[in-house]
């Protein structure tokens, strides 16, 4: 589309984003610019993909007499069961969705620490065993060959299983049919940041992925004089808005135009002072980038966005004690971060994040680590956020009425369709349009669609 002086390139990883860059321009195609959601306020939805099957029962940990003497039993000889020093204070907390009234002792796993401070401000909500589901399922329904979602364990169909909301699957994910169903059209509205997320997808709504350092320039449009360099971006500009007669022709140009405003937003978003400092990982980086964009798009005025990061290397089959609490040690860093800029930026009602993993993994250890599993716990962060725990602990019995493999695989008691369903009423999205356009057919399967942890 342009000759090398004049290339979008981003700068330090420039290969990287040449690579990725197809995907931006495609994203961008699909942006109007004058289309805006019939909404009062602002708000955003920050899905975090701990990909490869995160250990819930490594992440939150009962306390409970019985649960605590079977899983120290089962991953004590693996190195694996935490205790003391291994997890933060313990918390007692009511369980809000379960079937019985009653209080919880739990802890979290301690590099989670940060994560704990807010939920002791009352701003994180833990979601107990979610995971991709159909239907609400019992044991004797999975073994009797019920409505479970197909290729269950396997990586890539699970993982398109959690980021589309439906466990019959799906091409769109349900962020974007979120956005779809508020009408929403204004640039960046759905953004992954660092890799493509199906989750930001939708049918009308067209995905943007943005580098994760955030950072496009526009190579050969910076030298001496600025004068000059002005009059080769203005000519740039007629050349791409000049109608050439070929529908693919002005389809790249077009998509080469749309990637110079998002070269000027990015530019924008990341002179904006943050008040928090991230960590040097890939997710601080990817979170510091969706946080820029998230201040820069609210000064715009009322809207809806969808962001997706990925955090990667959580399928822990062996060394899971140190790798584990490594990845956790990450996430909460980084989330940490992210809370305080949006706090300190008064967005924190506004902005909610929350964690999600394709399966679980087994409770019972392979070796010095563990395999895949089903059912899970998903983080849920924000200043609208509700805190406390949400559903029921599995029982930690292999074989036991929880258990699919044996393993301590665990059937979900909770399904992505209900997370987001409670996270599109807050979003303002109509009880008739998440029913029937973003979970069509499967939300209605569950008796309890809000979950109550959204204020």
């Amino acid at each position: 589309m342009m000759t090398n002086d004049a290339t979008l390139v981003h700068r330090p990883a420039r290969r990287r984003f040449l690579g990725q860059a197809g995907r931006v321009s495609v994203g961008l195609l699909g942006l109007t610019g004058a289309a805006r959601a019939a909404v009062a306020d602002y708000k955003a939805l920050v899905c975090v993909t701990l990909a490869g099957g995160n250990d819930g029962a490594n992440m939150v940990v009962p306390l409970d007499a019985v649960r605590q003497s079977q899983y120290a039993r089962l991953r004590s000889a693996a190195g694996l069961a935490l205790s003391g020093t291994g997890l933060t204070p313990a918390r007692y907390s009511p369980l809000r969705t379960a079937p019985t009234a009653g209080s919880q002792a739990f802890a979290f796993h301690a590099a989670l620490a940060p994560i704990d401070r807010w939920y002791g401000q009352g701003k994180a909500a833990v979601l107990l065993n979610i995971g991709n589901l159909r239907r609400p399922l019992t044991k004797a329904e999975f073994l009797a060959g019920g409505k479970a979602p197909g290729e269950l364990f396997s990586h890539p169909d699970q993982l398109v299983l959690a980021q589309s909301g439906l466990g019959a699957g799906s091409a769109t994910g349900w962020g974007g049919r979120l956005m779809d169903a508020l009408g929403v059209g204004r640039s960046l509205d759905a953004v992954a940041v660092g890799a493509a997320g199906q989750f930001v997808q939708g049918v009308a709504t067209v995905a943007n992925l943005v580098p994760e350092q955030g950072g496009v320039v526009l190579s050969g449009m910076d030298f001496w004089p600025q004068a000059d360099a002005a009059e080769r971006f203005k000519a740039l500009q007629k050349v791409l808005a000049a109608d050439t007669g070929h529908r693919l022709a002005n389809a790249a140009n077009q998509s080469l135009a749309n990637g110079l405003v998002l070269a000027n937003t990015l530019k924008t978003a990341a002179a904006a002072p943050l008040g928090a400092t991230f960590p040097a990982t890939s997710l601080g980086a990817q979170l510091k980038t969706t946080a820029q964009l998230i201040a820069a798009h609210a000064r715009l005025g009322p809207g809806r966005q969808v962001y997706h990061v990925t955090l990667g290397g959580f399928d822990t089959h062996s060394t899971q004690a140190w790798q584990h609490g490594n990845l956790l040690a990450q996430l909460a860093d980084a989330v940490d971060a992210f809370q305080t800029a949006v706090t300190a930026a008064g967005l924190d009602r506004s902005v909610t994040l929350f964690t999600a993993s394709e399966f679980g993994r087994t409770l019972s250890p392979n070796a010095s680590g563990t395999d895949h599993g089903w059912g899970s716990h998903a983080l849920v962060l924000g200043g609208a956020v509700q805190g406390g725990l949400y559903g029921e602990f599995p029982d930690f019995t292999l074989g036991g009425p929880d258990d699919a493999s044996g393993r301590g695989a665990w059937i979900p008691q909770i399904g992505f369709q209900q997370l987001g369903a409670t996270l599109g009423r807050w979003f303002g999205v109509s009880d008739t349009a998440l029913r029937t356009q973003v979970f069509p057919t499967e939300l209605d399967q569950f008796a309890r669609k809000d979950l109550g942890f959204m204020g």
